[in-house]
């Protein structure tokens, strides 16, 4: 089967208030080393990778913010992919951007090269709430990064969006959503912020300097945009995502089913044959152990049949549908009723699970809780 190609592009302007990813600030000769590298390790598993294993089905650039690297060095990176992976023409190639880092000229370089998706950081409208996030853009910066795109020749647009920023109203946000819908994009990411330890804003609420969003707002929040963007006629195919009728994320839908993916650079994560390994955080590290020949491998696990299987029921819970039974029982030979009988029952007893139409999905009762199902399975 066709695996998902991700690859960390581990550099940023500046570092949001409230992210926890691993990124470094942008230096043109560490970015240069960093593009060496990461054909020195494509290189690695196109020789060591199954034919089957070398076919990739969606390939996503994220970070960090990708497109702080020039046009030259993404649409350089995107053909060694495909010299060392087969990737179809019809292939989803998404790269992350946020308004700022991408002109009209770089933006057709990435579509020139290949790249027919961009996911764009937009997070809120209110710039007083993009201080709270820590990010660089105005909302006339997202108006002309949208243009651009639409003028370079993308047609596949995703918008990221965060609700319960501290200081939001339900009032911001329903802004904040009349004002992308208007940007007619075929995709939307909504996510509520997370208040990460050790970031500048975890700091800011414990210290008393920011209040957190309250819970109940937080979740009318959520069901708001369910049925606003339902509404709009957006479908709701997974916890957080949105998409019109055949847009939905292909990469993202690889990790949901629980499929086989490869990740590459500094801090990024593989499953190929239930096998689970990271590379190394540091990109200096990165840079080095491939130049010198080693791989960037940091960790390894070997996942059992049963860690597998409790993988993908809560993997598979996350999408509206819910986990496909027969695609569960095909992959793994037992029904999913078999393995997880009694959680299932004490689920469906407490009106958190149900089965339609050959899933077991998560009731809308569950949804706000969803954590804690997905607890019973672990």
């Amino acid at each position: 089967m066709a695996i998902g190609l991700y690859i960390h592009v581990p550099f940023c302007l500046k570092k949001c208030s409230y992210c926890d990813f691993i990124s470094y600030p942008y230096d043109a000769a560490l970015a240069e080393s960093y593009v060496y590298a990461l054909e020195k390790e494509m290189a690695f598993y196109a020789g060591n990778l199954s034919g089957g294993q070398r076919a990739a089905k969606s390939v996503y650039l994220g970070g960090g913010t990708p497109t702080v690297l020039s046009g030259d060095q993404l649409a350089k990176i995107l053909r060694i992919s495909r010299s060392c992976f087969n990737i179809p023409d019809n292939a989803e190639i998404t790269v992350e951007c946020n308004p700022g880092t991408v002109d009209r000229e770089k933006l057709e370089k990435l579509r020139k090269a290949g790249f027919n998706r961009v996911s764009i950081g937009v997070q809120a409208y209110q710039q007083n709430l993009m201080s709270v996030l820590g990010r660089v853009h105005s909302w006339q910066e997202v108006l002309t990064c949208v243009r651009n795109s639409r003028e370079a020749g993308f047609n596949n647009i995703n918008f990221d969006l965060i609700f319960g920023i501290p200081g939001q109203t339900m009032r911001d946000w329903k802004e904040t959503l009349d004002r992308v819908l208007e940007l007619s994009p075929q995709h939307m990411s909504t996510y509520n912020l997370k208040i990460e330890p050790d970031t500048p804003l975890h700091r800011d609420v414990t210290s008393g300097y920011l209040l957190p969003c309250d819970e109940e707002l937080e979740l009318d929040m959520y069901w708001y945009t369910v049925d606003y963007l339902t509404n709009g006629g957006f479908m709701h195919y997974e916890i957080s995502n949105f998409a019109l009728p055949g847009r939905e994320a292909v990469h993202n839908l690889i990790y949901w089913r629980n499929e086989e993916y490869l990740g590459l650079g500094p801090a990024a994560h593989s499953m190929v044959e239930g096998c689970r390994f990271n590379n190394v955080k540091s990109v200096e590290t990165y840079i080095r152990r491939l130049q010198s020949g080693e791989t960037a491998v940091d960790e390894t696990l070997s996942l059992s049949q049963a860690e597998q299987m409790s993988e993908s029921v809560f993997l598979g819970l996350r999408m509206i549908e819910g986990l496909d039974l027969e695609a569960f029982e095909r992959r793994f030979g037992r029904s999913v009723f078999q393995v997880f009988s009694e959680q299932i029952r004490a689920l469906q007893a407490l009106g958190l699970i149900e089965t339609a139409e050959r899933h077991l999905k998560l009731t809308k009762k569950a949804i706000p809780v969803a954590n804690e199902v997905f607890a019973e399975f672990i």
